[in-house]
């Protein structure tokens, strides 16, 4: 080969890791650039993590949860965008959304790659020069087994967090005897449409762990399974105090589809489907003479038994193939060190999500980004809309259009939602409704240009 032949690193395809909602999305603005997009997926279709809530309701409506150069580049296909005030399951967004947004793209996306490394031609993280004009090399394993290197003017990682679920620790640790009871512990909301999985719940007791939306919906699909199958409980493992906060939002969420399921978990606890254990801090799981759980907090305190765990404790990123490039995160939330303060829960605790793109994305490594939940680090608040504008700017910044990239070009409601002064309230505070917080009364947030955000229901 003769070094005319060699691809300059501009002649490079950009890397995406992920064919989830943003990922593909990201994809679909770098075609609108005519940059060249290659999308690695380690699942077999697009949406794969999507598709492992398949069964679960989406807060977001249609119109708030597909993205405008995806629907541009899909319109030649026939493509037309489902009711726009209806809020789609997970499977309904991936059939129906994601992937024909794939087959779209063609072989732009290949599935079954798993991506093991990322780093600098030539350079491992010690290495200053010539750094930044090496192209990356992405180190993939296929489905079956093989190892590849692909090169890549840059890297956009919307790989997500979805295969890191956090423990039940309270620590951030898995709790003393929590691997070895693996066989009654699930880290996902539960499909009680299967049948397998519904005698699995059904008449027995089920320790739910978590405060956020997941442990609202789980808590909600068990109160509607006790209505039905005698036996069934759920005991709610709440870190905090029961205020009137912790239910979310409700009638003032935004979101309503979001203030709406923590009315249901409300209403699972008042009608006795539900019991709470608030302050408990988990810090093993023992089991008794006949299997059964117990779960122990740091206090000395011992629930009742319990036949399962649920534990929807938030999620944490997968950095481990990023080891050989020089990302900047916050040390808490192991978010980009520039956007940490806007989602730190630790300063506020309100649902608000602020617009942001290049300027709060980028690292020391540069053109590569994290993008997606997975910029969000360990933060829940993140969502889809705030994706989009995330890959909107941050491929702008890829084609050179740096004004673009600046531009905020989003609106985004506030939600409503508070929940007290951070993620360590004292129980009794909480419960006389002390801790203060951060949230004035909801309005509407504007920042850039767009039009007025529609606080859409479903």
């Amino acid at each position: 080969m003769s070094i005319n032949s060699v691809p300059t690193t501009d002649q490079l395809p950009v890397v995406v890791i992920g064919a989830g909602p943003i990922g593909l999305a990201a994809a679909a603005h770098l075609v609108e650039r005519g940059l060249e997009p290659l999308v690695l997926e380690a699942g077999p279709s697009a949406g794969s993590a999507v598709r492992d809530w398949a069964h679960v309701r989406l807060f977001s409506p249609w119109a708030e949860v597909t993205d405008p150069a995806a629907e541009k580049l899909l319109a030649p296909t026939g493509w037309v965008r489902p009711d726009g005030a209806t809020c789609p399951t997970g499977g309904d967004w991936a059939e129906k959304y994601l992937q024909p947004l794939a087959d779209t793209l063609g072989d732009k996306v290949r599935y079954g790659a798993t991506v093991t490394g990322v780093a600098r031609a030539g350079r491992d993280r010690i290495v200053d020069s010539g750094r930044d004009e090496q192209p990356f090399t992405v180190h993939i394993q296929l489905a079956d087994g093989h190892e590849e290197r692909i090169a890549a003017r840059a890297v956009i990682d919307a790989s997500g967090t979805w295969s890191v679920p956090s423990p039940m620790g309270a620590d951030g640790l898995p709790a003393l005897g929590e691997k070895t009871a693996t066989d009654r512990v699930s880290y996902r909301v539960p499909d009680l449409g299967d049948p397998a999985v519904r005698a699995r719940y059904a008449g027995k007791r089920t320790a739910v762990v978590g405060s956020g939306a997941s442990a609202f919906t789980a808590l909600a699909h068990l109160a509607d399974l006790a209505k039905e199958e005698d036996g069934t409980h759920a005991v709610w493992i709440l870190r905090r105090g029961i205020s009137a906060n912790t239910y979310g939002g409700g009638e003032a969420d935004q979101l309503p589809a979001r203030g709406a399921l923590g009315l249901r978990a409300k209403a699972a606890v008042e009608a006795g489907h539900a019991s709470a254990a608030t302050g408990f801090r988990t810090e093993a799981v023992e089991r008794d003479t006949d299997g059964r759980l117990i779960l122990v907090a740091e206090d000395g305190r011992r629930l009742d038994p319990v036949d399962e765990i649920i534990v929807l404790t938030g999620f944490r990123p997968d950095l481990s193939f990023l080891s050989e490039v020089r990302l900047g995160l916050d040390e808490r939330l192991q978010a980009p060190t520039a956007l940490a303060p806007l989602i730190d829960p630790n300063v506020h605790s309100c649902g608000t999500v602020y617009p942001h793109g290049v300027n709060e994305l980028s690292h020391p490594e540069q053109d590569i980004y994290l993008v997606g939940m997975k910029s969000y680090g360990r933060a829940p608040t993140f969502l889809a809309m705030t994706g989009y504008e995330q890959a909107r700017s941050i491929t702008a910044a890829i084609a050179g259009d740096r004004e673009a990239a600046e531009r905020v070009e989003l609106t985004l409601p506030e939600t409503g939602v508070c929940g007290g002064a951070g993620l360590f309230d004292d129980p009794e505070a909480a419960q006389n409704g002390g801790g203060g917080g951060c949230c004035p009364a909801p309005a509407t947030l504007q920042i850039g240009i767009g039009a007025p955000a529609a606080s859409g229901g479903c």
